[in-house]
């Protein structure tokens, strides 16, 4: 669970029971500043002399709103929209995309209107009928450490699953799920575990769960008889990459259960940067070892018009040959969404 330095609540947040909630739960512990603001002014409230300051002072404050425009962004290709639940998130991954999006002072925030959100998801499942409309929870955001006091995806879950033509995704790199476990999805949530291997992780992915507990919890949502899914990503190429991104699906197919209700999904993320994710990355992470090297990377342009740095050709067409043959001959039941 994520337990914030400050809090703050923006104007008219506090005439919803999640923000009532919330304070009730931390106004009593003086090591949590709370702060009420009457404007959208934010980030003066949040301290820090540098870059490097600013972003971990951002990352362990709590922003209390409400989601005031409802027109959902578009979510390509894990699903058709973006469900906006929570923006931001507590961990400290350097490769991170949101390090970017989300400004010099990334606060986590909660938006507290989910029923104006639920009934907005719900006029674009009428849109679409008789198609099924795929919402993802986590496209700028990893909803789980906060869900304890959110019950954000509680609803979510439990929205979705009296509905016969709408689904809902959602990834996290965190293992705080039991609360999820007995609700009544009907299998029309995807629960999906952020994995990479220990190398990665212990390099990059700072105050996130670790490797084997993200594995427990992946075998209790299934058990639970959610979809259950894995990103790869992103997908580094290092000395003994293959060997151990071996081991790391080894170790997971033995300890996934074999009778899966669903088959097992997988989407493989090779690793990617902008220059401006480079320039900030190396403000915040000085000591970064991120490999950034422009010469050794080739450049594409993104779906939204702006350029990356990727993996060669040869490279990214190694990683998609390894990462089929790997998920073909060690699992049976699964489904490969996508490798790119």
């Amino acid at each position: 669970m994520f337990i914030p330095k400050r809090i703050i609540f923006e104007k008219d947040s506090l005439q919803y029971e999640m923000a009532k909630d919330i304070l009730a739960k931390f106004k009593d512990n003086t090591k949590i500043e709370i702060i009420n603001v009457t404007s959208n002014k934010l980030k003066q409230h949040i301290p820090g002399d540098d870059l490097s300051a600013q972003y971990r002072e951002g990352k362990r404050t709590l922003v209390v709103g409400t989601k005031k425009s409802l027109k959902f962004q578009s979510c390509k290709p894990s699903a058709h929209y973006q469900l906006p639940l929570v923006s931001g998130c507590i961990g400290q991954c350097e490769y991170c995309y949101l390090n970017t999006k989300l400004g010099d002072k990334p606060f986590v925030k909660v938006h507290v209107n989910i029923d104006d959100i639920l009934n907005q998801g719900q006029k674009y499942i009428a849109e679409r009928l008789p198609d099924i409309t795929i919402f993802e929870g986590a496209a700028t955001s990893d909803p789980v450490p906060i869900e304890p006091y959110t019950h954000s995806l509680k609803k979510a879950i439990e929205f979705f699953g009296s509905r016969k033509n709408a689904r809902f995704r959602f990834v996290t790199k965190y293992n705080d799920i039991d609360s999820l476990l007995n609700l009544e999805h009907n299998g029309h949530t995807e629960i999906r575990f952020s994995i990479n291997t220990s190398y990665v992780i212990d390099q990059y992915e700072h105050f996130t769960a670790s490797w084997d507990k993200r594995i427990e919890a992946s075998i209790k949502v299934a058990e639970a008889g959610y979809p259950t899914g894995f990103l790869v990503a992103p997908v580094f190429i290092y000395p003994n990459w293959q060997n151990e991104y071996h081991d790391l699906l080894l170790q997971l197919r033995r300890k996934l259960p074999n009778n899966l209700k669903f088959p097992v999904t997988f989407e493989v993320i090779s690793h990617r940067y902008t220059t401006i994710a480079k320039n900030r990355i190396l403000n915040i992470f000085p000591n970064s070892n991120l490999p950034m090297n422009d010469e050794e990377r080739k450049f594409k342009y993104g779906q939204f018009g702006y350029g990356k740095y990727v993996y060669p050709n040869e490279s990214i067409n190694n990683i998609k040959q390894f990462f089929i043959k790997e998920i073909e001959e060690l699992f049976s039941n699964k489904e490969i969404k996508y490798i790119i």
